[in-house]
């Protein structure tokens, strides 16, 4: 299985941007429907944070609502720029691909620390 690359993440003081980004191996020639981000913080669940789809319609965790923009652009890839970053938003972000078949294709996670 294919395996998304992400970058961006990093330590940040409380209130300061981080801006990820994830590219996608031109092997996968899958028509892509979603894509998104996922985070998951030690010892919680993994939450979705922001979900784009074809039309462009997007998705967001309430907890990131008016802080965090998902975008795409012609290729494979997707952004998540954070901005009014919080200590509770440090967390290992994961990036998604879902293709009109149902198929998944994930990154291995970057790590974004806010530090107050």
């Amino acid at each position: 299985q294919e395996r998304l690359q992400e970058s961006g993440g990093g330590p940040v003081q409380a209130g300061g941007s981080l801006r990820l980004s994830c590219s996608a191996p031109r092997t996968i020639s899958s028509d892509i429907c979603a894509r998104g981000w996922y985070r998951q913080a030690p010892n919680t669940e993994s939450e979705l944070v922001a979900l784009i789809m074809k039309d462009r319609t997007t998705k967001y965790a309430d907890s990131v609502k008016g802080r965090f923009t998902i975008s795409r652009d012609h290729s494979k890839k997707v952004s998540l720029q954070m901005n009014s970053l919080k200590p509770e938003d440090t967390a290992v972000y994961y990036c998604l691909l879902r293709s009109t078949s149902g198929t998944e294709f994930w990154g291995q996670g970057i790590q974004v620390t806010v530090s107050s």
